[in-house]
């Protein structure tokens, strides 16, 4: 099974709602950073792949539909070459108030003082920081620099992908514009809405 839909936005901008909205609509499973909790294995594929190392994505992503998140997103240029057939969604809210959530939710969970004694969780934490601290914001952490970042990445994404296989969205936007750009009727369910600051704070605790 290929991806059908990949996420090319950053976390924080949606893409947990938009992964039980991609799996509401069929295109289920979708892969998000949750799901590397759940496969043990992974993170150390994903590490690996973020130092340059091959990887065979139809392996490590066998059974999914959809991808979305970190570390999907980190590598959206490999999945449009390795998924010609692939629809990306860009996930995009305004750079300040996604600032104000990710530092208080991604950025605050860096370099942690506490070093878990479990290897898995140890494996995944040398893949956030590497693949987010590193690869993503060079170490440069304060609000100006990881704007800029965010900026030029959805730019370059912009930039880079036909609008025939692009939908720059904002979840807030509901299900009319992710269904007519999927070709999928608009279901009668609400558009889910989760992962709040609270939310991500709460599961980063457990």
């Amino acid at each position: 099974m290929a991806l059908d839909v990949i996420g090319a936005g950053f976390g924080r901008t949606g893409t947990l709602s938009l992964k039980l909205a991609l799996e509401h609509l069929g295109f289920s499973p979708c892969y998000h950073m949750v799901e590397v909790f759940s496969h043990p294995g992974h993170a150390a594929i994903w590490d690996r792949a973020a130092r340059g190392e091959p990887v065979n994505w139809n392996t490590l992503l066998a059974g999914y539909r959809a991808g979305v998140d970190w570390p999907i997103c980190h590598f959206w240029r490999e999945m449009a070459e390795q998924y010609p057939q692939a629809k990306f969604i860009l996930t995009e809210r305004d750079a300040e108030s996604w600032y104000k959530s990710i530092s208080k939710t991604i950025l605050e969970s860096l370099d942690q003082d506490s070093d878990p004694t479990d290897p898995e969780m140890r494996a995944r934490r040398k893949m956030i920081n590497y693949l987010i601290r590193d690869k993503t914001f060079r170490g440069g952490l304060d609000k100006d620099s990881v704007i800029a970042v965010y900026k030029r990445h959805n730019q370059q994404v912009k930039d880079t992908l036909p609008r025939s296989r692009l939908l720059v969205y904002d979840t807030p936007q509901g299900w009319g514009p992710l269904c007519e750009f999927l070709k999928v009727a608009v279901p009668a369910a609400p558009f889910p809405k989760t992962n709040s600051t609270e939310e991500f704070r709460a599961r980063a605790k457990l």
